[in-house]
């Protein structure tokens, strides 16, 4: 008898009467999202993790060694499913991100390991791969597409093609393929792109989508026609809308820094498309959103706060999810055969988790852990990712010009937009000073660079920035900055932009802030750069002196070192630097800082 045959046995046999179950939870009102029904005086049957019996009464079920959970008229609803996100955004590892987020009822995630595999390729997938496998929730594992994103724009660590796409697809855990950031070169037909889509295709797997610019003419036609079965990128009401109509599952995000629910959510309730093809996110949060404010159960709150049903928003980030991913048969709803992945909610317009079941036991009550979980070493190779060919000096960060002293020059410099991931492309009039453009904090013009850490070229580019609102000399470095993860420092002063990439160095990466020569504000991350073991509070606390410093230094905008993260990204609109120079996104094309 095969483990499946056994498994089934065992369920007809929980579900009959004539075995008892492990675990029975009583009482309780069942959000049937399946049905679109909430039910009351629902009781639920588990045995070896499954979900055997879902009816008004399971005393047949329960035996002297079953588990009793008294719901007491709580709602009975799935676990919440993330269906696109970034570990590493968390600033944590795979554990420390699953300790944060399943005591509030998130009991299973979709992750694409882009960023560190922008870091080490392949072996830094397996390594997040192989940690996933280890967790008592679900976390499914996206093989990322884009390394690099912007192949020619750009330097990465290490690069993934089709044939790493391929071998990944053999591994236990790997869902599909990561979000295809390189849209142009779908819609122009790059063999690598198609490649690595018809490397998923051949494994049944789903094809993941990232279409971030506005234009829905032909060019976002093209990228549909290329295979992509999602999208996370939209942030009007007519994204949500195109999407859908092509074929797509339009994935509504919120995360610490992009708050795209609220425009698109309107498909739904004034539009009145149908949700089913609608899913929710949160792509990127940060440690202190996830220790402070919450996961997926923050979503929830927000989706409802926006007008939408809460059995709505429920669905479409529990069965909606399973569905696009081709795991109905595995969870998203409470139902015979599923993982018992269940979470007791006293308010379901307010919902947070009371107590967390995941894969049929009790892994959290009253926001408490239960259960323990996994402890990681990480080899040596994934610690030691910051390589700087010598110290930088201030004049690493000068902004040469050939421009006569005291005339002007126009700048392309990039915009900063709150709380959304595009930037604007700014034209401004900048003045030449003895060869060389300064930073203006009275016209918010602030320096941005990026510092090669990969490979110790000892290579720095040099552009402008606008937006950030720094009001003193002051300088901010990271080396969360996607997608090549480069050092990226933004400052007023090159004294302390010079300080703050040395500081970051020294640390073996994290985020580091200066104001006036002394730091005031840093969290460490030795894990490529990108990622604490500690725990996410701590992480948390030490990420909140950053925040704090960007106060400090004038900045007021949300979220900023998210912002910053972004800022040399080339594969969104509209103006970016990389390691190779300033980027026009919209032509992909490199422009100059200074039109001199």
């Amino acid at each position: 008898m095969t483990s499946s045959t056994k498994l089934t046995r065992a369920l007809i046999d929980v579900a009959m009467g004539r075995a008892p179950a492990d675990l029975v939870i009583k009482g309780g009102k069942w959000v049937s999202v399946q049905s679109g029904e909430i039910i009351p005086n629902t009781d639920v049957a588990i045995v070896q993790g499954r979900i055997a019996f879902v009816g008004a009464d399971a005393s047949h079920a329960i035996g002297e060694s079953t588990q009793i959970i008294e719901a007491r008229g709580r709602y009975l609803t799935p676990g919440l499913l993330d269906a696109h996100m970034h570990v590493e955004s968390g600033m944590v590892t795979v554990t420390e991100f699953v300790r944060a987020v399943a005591v509030r009822g998130t009991t299973g995630m979709f992750i694409d390991p882009h960023e560190i595999a922008n870091v080490f390729g392949l072996r830094g997938v397996k390594l997040m791969a192989d940690e996933a496998q280890k967790q008592p929730i679900h976390v499914w594992v996206q093989m990322p597409s884009c390394v690099p994103s912007a192949p020619g724009l750009e330097t990465p660590g290490a690069s993934i093609g089709p044939a790493e796409v391929a071998e990944a697809m053999t591994w236990k855990g790997i869902i599909g393929l990561g979000e295809m950031m390189n849209f142009p070169g779908v819609f122009m037909g790059d063999k690598k792109m198609l490649d690595e889509m018809s490397a998923t295709r051949a494994a049944g797997k789903v094809i993941g989508g990232h279409y971030a610019s506005p234009d829905l003419g032909l060019p976002f036609h093209g990228y549909v026609a290329g295979g992509a079965e999602d999208d996370h990128e939209g942030t009007r009401l007519e994204d949500a809308v195109a999407r859908v109509r092509q074929g797509m599952k339009a994935m509504l995000r919120y995360g610490s820094a992009w708050f795209d629910v609220a425009a698109q959510v309107k498909a739904i309730t004034e539009k009145k498309l149908d949700s089913r093809r609608f899913l929710l996110c949160t792509d990127d949060s940060h440690a202190a959103t996830l220790t402070e404010e919450g996961h997926m159960d923050r979503v929830f709150r927000h989706a409802v706060s926006e007008g939408l049903d809460p059995l709505t928003a429920l669905q479409m980030m529990t069965i909606n999810t399973a569905e696009h991913f081709g795991l109905t048969k595995e969870m998203g709803m409470i139902a015979p055969g599923r993982w018992a992945d269940i979470v007791l909610v006293e308010d379901l317009m307010n919902f947070k988790a009371d107590l967390v079941v995941a894969k049929g036991q009790v892994i959290a009550e009253g926001g408490e852990w239960r259960v323990e979980l996994p402890t990681v070493n990480y080899p040596k190779w994934a610690t030691n990712s910051v390589r700087l060919k010598r110290k930088l000096k201030a004049q690493d960060f000068r902004l040469q010009t050939r421009a006569a002293d005291g005339s002007e020059v126009e700048a392309n410099v990039i915009g900063v937009i709150e709380n959304q991931a595009p930037t604007r492309h700014l034209k401004m009039k900048v003045k030449a000073q003895n060869g060389e453009v300064k930073a203006d904090i009275k016209r918010d013009l602030a320096k941005i660079a990026v510092v090669e850490r990969h490979k110790a070229t000892g290579e720095v580019t040099v552009g402008l920035i606008s937006g950030f609102e720094f009001t003193r000399p002051c300088a901010v470095a990271s080396t969360v900055a996607h997608d090549s993860h480069h050092m990226i420092v933004v400052g007023t002063d090159d004294e302390n932009m010079a300080l703050a990439a040395n500081e970051l160095a020294a640390c073996g990466g994290g985020q580091v802030v200066v104001l006036n020569g002394e730091v005031i504000g840093k969290v460490e991350f030795p894990i490529g750069g990108l990622m604490s073991n500690e725990r996410a509070e701590v992480v948390a606390k030490k990420a909140a002196t950053v925040l704090d410093g960007f106060k400090q230094c004038g900045s007021e905008l949300n979220n900023p070192n998210m912002q910053l993260s972004l800022t040399a990204l080339v594969v969104i609109p509209e103006l970016r630097i990389s390691d190779k120079g300033l980027v026009d996104v919209t032509k992909f094309e490199f422009i100059p800082v200074l039109e001199d």
